[in-house]
């Protein structure tokens, strides 16, 4: 018998939330704020309208001015943001080569490393491959001068 008494003394304690003129200031609270949003974007819904209402003709009568132009102003800043990007990139691989020049150990200088010595490798094997297939040229042209 208690334990219900309690149950029923929670879940109206929790329905109510809290002291009833306190449940009314939140509740006018909220349909202020809520009635002024709702006023507040229905005029920027009227203005968008009316902007678009009065700029359309506009835009129509100065569209083969105003099409090039956007087109160049597009261009121009992909080529001002495409120079930057540039710039930086440029900047930060002389900045990594200064630390690996300077030991510093940068980041990927394993890598680097491992690059270097496979490039080496194979500059290698070509170079001797090269000395082979000169010799084997050079014998060539002297096997057939020589039986000519």
């Amino acid at each position: 018998m208690s334990d219900q008494r309690h149950r029923t003394d929670v879940t109206h304690v929790a329905h109510q939330g809290g002291p009833p003129a306190r449940q009314a200031v939140k509740v006018a609270t909220a349909t202020t704020i809520g009635g002024a949003l709702l006023v507040l974007s229905g005029l920027t819904l009227t203005g968008t309208v009316l902007a678009l209402i009065v700029a359309t003709p506009i835009m129509v009568l100065f569209s083969p001015i105003l099409v090039p132009a956007g087109i160049a102003v597009a261009l121009i800043t992909a080529g001002f943001l495409a120079s930057g990007g540039f710039g930086a990139a440029a900047a930060t691989a002389l900045t990594w080569m200064y630390r690996y020049f300077a030991g510093k150990h940068p980041a990927g200088e394993e890598q680097v490393e491992y690059a270097r010595a496979k490039i080496a490798d194979t500059a290698r094997d070509v170079k001797e491959k090269a000395k082979e297939y000169g010799q084997y040229v050079q014998h060539k042209a002297q096997e057939v001068t020589g039986t000519a």
